[in-house]
Parts: C-alpha cells; sequence; structure tokens
C-alpha cells in the first residue's frame, strides 16, 4: 500500500532528501525575512510600469478612445488584442490546478500556487481592456441583466461580447475560490509561525483551520468539487471568447475552428508564461529543489504537443480558404501571409510553430537559458497571433477605397506596458506574502523514508 502513496518516481519530484520540517522552513521563511534586493529591484521596474499604464489610462478616459490608432476600418486593434491575450494566459491555472488535480498527475504539487495566482492576476488584466473600450467605465454595471430604473435600456443578449462577461466572470470567481480554498493549510501554518498583527491577518483568512482528520477529508472533497466544476471552463471560456470573431460574416474570423485552436493556443501561451516565471522563481527565492528538471520537462513537453496543434490550426486555416474557393477568404489570408502586415505574421509562426520544436531536443530541455528564451519568444508569438487575426481581417475591406492602415499610438503602448506592469506588481507581492509553493501539497509527494526520518530510523532498529 504504501508503494501506492508513495512510488519511487515521486522522490525525484523534490530533490535534497527533505523532511517535513525542511520543506515548511524553505517555503515560509521567504514570507518572515526581509526583501531581498533582486525584489524590490524587481518591484520598482513593475510598479513603474504600472504607473505609466495608470497615467495612459486615466488620460484616454479623460480625452476618449480617439487617442488610439483606430479609424472606421479598424475598429478592433491593441484593446482587444491584448484582452484575448491576457485571457489565453491565464488559462494555464486552470489546467494545471484542476485538469492535473483531477488526472492526479503529481508533478504539479510545486508549480500549482503560482499557476493559480498567475490566472488571477492575468483575468484583472484582461478585465481593463473592454471596461476602457466601453468608453465609459463608470458605467460598467450596465453590462449586467438586473431590474432596474432604465426603462427599455437592456442587454443584448445575442452579442458575443455578452457572453464573455458571464462566461469572464464566473472563470474568474471559480479560480479565484479554488486558489483561496487551496491556501487555506499554508495560511494556518503560517498564523502558527507568526506573531503580532500577521498572526491576526493570516488567523482571519485560515477560517479556524485545525488539521483534524476530519477537517482534511472535507478540504479534499472541496477540491475535487471545485476541480470538477473548475474543468469544464478550460473549454468554455476561451470558446466564447473566439466566438466573438467567429460570429460574425468576415473573411478570417468566421470558422469553426476558432473555438479549439483558441482553447489550444490559450493553453500554449498560458504554460509559457508559468514556465518563465517558475524558472526565475526557482533562481531568485532558491526553490531548485522543489521546481526541479522534472517539473520543467514536463511543461516543455505539454508546449511542444500544444505547440504542434497551434502550428496544425495554423495550416488548416490556409488549407481551408485556399479549398474554399471564395475569392474573399482566398484574399483575406493572401494578405495576411503576403500584405503590408505578413512581417507581423512570419513572427507568429516563427515563434510558435517554429522555435518550440526545439524543445524535441535533450540538451534544449537541459538548458534553463534556451528553455526561458523559448517561452519567452513564445508568447511574444501569441501576442502576433492574437494581432494578426484581429488587425489583418480587417485592415483590407470589401470596398478598396476603405482599405488602411493602422499604427499604435503611444498611448495604447502605454497601456500594454501598464498591463504587464500591473501583473508582475500583483505576482510580485504574491511571492513575499503568500507561500508561492503549496507546502502541504509538496509534503503529500515526498518519499515516506524522507519525510518521516525517525519512523524509519526505528524502523531499522527494529
Amino acid at each position: 500500500m504504501d508503494k501506492l502513496i508513495h512510488p519511487a518516481a515521486d522522490a525525484q519530484l523534490i530533490e535534497g532528501n527533505k523532511s517535513l520540517h525542511q520543506v515548511t522552513e524553505d517555503v515560509f521563511q521567504p514570507l518572515e525575512r526581509k526583501a531581498s534586493p533582486s525584489w524590490w529591484l524587481a518591484f520598482g521596474f513593475a510598479s513603474t510600469a504600472l504607473a505609466i499604464g495608470l497615467i495612459s489610462v486615466v488620460y484616454q478616459i479623460k480625452v476618449g478612445i480617439g487617442t488610439w490608432g483606430l479609424d472606421r476600418t479598424i475598429g478592433w486593434a491593441f484593446d482587444i488584442t491584448n484582452f484575448v491575450f491576457w485571457v489565453g494566459i491565464g488559462h494555464a491555472g486552470t489546467l494545471i490546478s484542476a485538469v492535473l488535480l483531477l488526472l492526479r498527475q503529481k508533478w504539479r504539487t510545486s508549480i500549482n500556487r503560482s499557476a493559480e495566482a498567475m490566472t488571477i492576476f492575468a483575468v484583472i488584466c484582461a478585465g481593463i481592456f473592454p471596461l476602457i473600450h466601453m468608453g465609459r467605465p463608470w458605467l460598467f454595471y450596465w453590462v449586467f441583466p438586473y431590474p432596474n430604473t432604465r426603462g427599455s435600456l437592456w442587454v443584448n443578449w445575442r452579442s458575443p461580447l455578452l457572453w464573455d462577461v458571464f462566461a469572464i466572470g464566473t472563470y474568474f470567481t471559480i479560480s479565484l475560490v479554488f486558489w483561496y480554498v487551496g491556501l487555506l493549510p499554508d495560511l494556518a501554518t503560517a498564523r502558527d509561525r507568526a506573531r503580532g498583527i500577521r498572526k491576526k491577518i493570516f488567523g482571519f483568512f485560515s477560517l479556524g483551520w485545525t488539521g483534524s482528520a476530519r477537517t482534511w477529508v472535507r478540504y479534499e472533497m472541496a477540491c475535487l468539487l471545485l476541480a470538477a466544476l473548475a474543468t469544464p471552463l478550460v473549454v468554455s471560456v476561451h470558446s466564447v471568447v473566439s466566438t466573438d470573431f467567429a460570429t460574425a460574416n468576415l473573411p478570417g474570423w468566421h470558422t469553426t475552428v476558432f473555438p479549439p485552436y483558441f482553447v489550444i493556443g490559450a493553453i500554449f501561451s498560458g504554460f509559457a508564461m508559468v514556465l518563465s516565471l517558475m524558472l526565475i522563481a526557482r533562481k531568485v527565492m532558491g526553490l531548485q529543489d522543489y521546481i526541479t528538471m522534472k517539473h520543467i520537462s514536463a511543461m516543455c513537453k505539454v508546449i511542444v504537443f500544444t505547440g504542434t496543434i497551434v502550428g496544425s490550426a495554423y495550416a488548416t486555416e490556409l488549407f481551408m480558404a485556399w479549398y474554399s474557393g471564395n475569392p474573399f477568404e482566398q484574399f483575406a489570408f493572401n494578405n495576411r501571409v503576403f500584405g503590408p502586415m505578413g512581417w507581423s505574421f512570419g513572427i507568429m509562426v516563427l515563434c510558435n510553430v517554429i522555435v518550440p520544436q526545439l524543445l524535441w531536443f535533450k540538451r534544449i530541455r537541459s538548458s534553463i537559458r534556451s528553455i526561458f528564451l523559448i517561452t519567452i519568444l513564445v508568447n511574444v508569438g501569441m501576442w502576433f497571433e492574437r494581432f494578426v487575426i484581429i488587425v489583418s481581417s480587417l485592415h483590407r475591406d470589401f470596398l478598396p477605397s476603405s482599405w488602411s492602415s493602422y499604427r499604435p499610438t503611444w498611448i495604447e503602448l502605454g497601456t500594454l506596458l501598464g498591463s504587464f506592469g500591473l501583473f508582475f506588481t500583483l505576482f510580485l507581492l504574491f511571492c513575499r506574502f503568500l507561500p508561492m509553493i503549496a507546502a502541504s501539497e509538496v509534503k503529500s509527494v515526498l518519499p515516506k523514508s524522507t519525510a518521516c526520518p525517525e519512523a524509519e530510523s526505528k524502523k531499522e532498529a527494529a
């Protein structure tokens, strides 16, 4: 029975022959000591980018969205590109937390906490752009159907943008609850180690956790139920986002391949972002024993697999445009590849299709620097994928007299920079004040002889 609970393969997940006490010390000491100079440096850069974004947002709300580089032909550009990008980034957290939990994949234990936090922060970043695009963000509550005194003014249930409100709102709520419930055992541990005001804060949020057998049974049942509830969201959320485009009668958008294509692309970019953050965290916070090469290798395999599917989706789009015989569809894709914005299509294919294939080579998968560079390029390519889908499909209208070009303004670039600043500011605060590794789950995958050295020594003495 012990072999089923503690298989030999799990010994490779955590290095250094850690005991239960050592895991607790390694995970919670960074929260109890002063922040390192590297953390302050990173926080300074992130908060500066956030300040630039705030200034850009305030200016465009005051002046209007005419500060963007939009025109009558290109009505969507940076705002929706960034929205879809950040929603995609948030997908990996739910996949790692919920789907891999249901599949009993134990390599998730060291990375699931940070991935869940990344999901929440990415969805917050995504929500900024539709609010700005409304023009009057203080009236955001108009998108919710509730009894009101506004007369005949009501939501348009046929609008895919309204579907986004419900899909992403549900996704954010479930992800936040799942993340918080998973934190409870570690919040209780932090409570027992803390003093003063920190002890009261952790005590309040740990909800009276006692660690009894009954508590653990209910905790595990709640995690499984939330995982089962969150799993359909991995498919549904980005499928709804893709419907924003697929329901439009526009060449380049009106295609049924978008829902699975968007879902796989979201997992692809999300895993790349998780891996980028984990590679930095394991180095800065000294977590090499917990985020090992086995974790990195597993994530690299997911990136290769999903990247191959993304490349197949690109080829499918081109084939269907050619095979359809529709001159408008053929022109749209010919313009996408060889038109004035063909350079963005080239960046997309290079970063999303060609570069990830390097991870087939073990020498590349064993190089932290190479993996980090690949993950950065993947996220660059996935941003350009959304840009290509949106802008290159719009800038050549049915009438040549309506053709136009697009160039982002400094306000748009500042807003994009600010969204990254917000994301990294929130993530750095999370790393500073909360355990970024689920200590309780890591302990469950320790080999029994390592986790309980006293019991093993008694066994040998007997």
